[in-house]
């Protein structure tokens, strides 16, 4: 697969990655974590959540199975097709922010933009309420959604934020989530 810096060169790339617990192996589905009682949850405290507030995506990375890999079955949808949707949707961003400097994207979007560019219906309000009430987010995590949410209907084509971007934007804190760590 192509590198997205070269697909998408005014996006800055911030990686941050973490063990999910000292021994590397909590939630791992074939590996026993050895971690005693409430370390993992101590190990997980020390990002804060300031910290991983400012981070749009909390994807939890699993290992791939061997199998997976030698698989010789062709992908239903190849980097090409994946690079394509890219591009068209950062051709709808750049003409979504034609007129403000220095803004290219959804995630650059200024946060008075985002209640205007992001909106939602009624069912979709309500699940990002119920979102916000139980996982308990902030409201830098609920303008962070919107732009992932936005992010993911341009991928898709969409003109308006469908409850599934909304459902997948809403998956992608999973971080933000009381007990994730145990």
């Amino acid at each position: 697969m192509p590198d997205l810096r070269v697909l998408c060169p005014s996006i800055e790339f911030d990686n941050y990655a973490t063990q999910p617990c000292p021994c590397g192996y909590y939630n791992h589905p074939e590996k026993d974590c050895v971690c005693g009682p409430g370390v993992v949850k101590r190990y997980l405290s020390k990002i804060s959540g300031p910290l991983l507030d400012r981070i749009d995506l909390h994807v939890e990375v699993t290992p791939v199975k061997i199998e997976e890999l030698t698989n010789a079955e062709r992908p239903k949808v190849t980097s090409t097709d994946i690079r394509e949707r890219v591009l068209r949707a950062r051709e709808v961003q750049a003409e979504r922010f034609k007129d403000l400097k220095d803004v290219y994207s959804n995630a650059q979007m200024p946060s008075r933009m985002v209640r205007e560019v992001c909106q939602l219906d009624d069912t979709g309000l309500t699940l990002l309420k119920t979102a916000m009430e139980r996982l308990q987010l902030s409201a830098r995590a609920f303008d962070r959604i919107l732009k992932v949410a936005r992010t993911a209907a341009d991928l898709a084509g969409s003109t308006d934020i469908r409850i599934e971007d909304l459902a997948e934007a809403i998956h992608y804190r999973s971080l933000d989530r009381e007990g994730w760590a145990g």
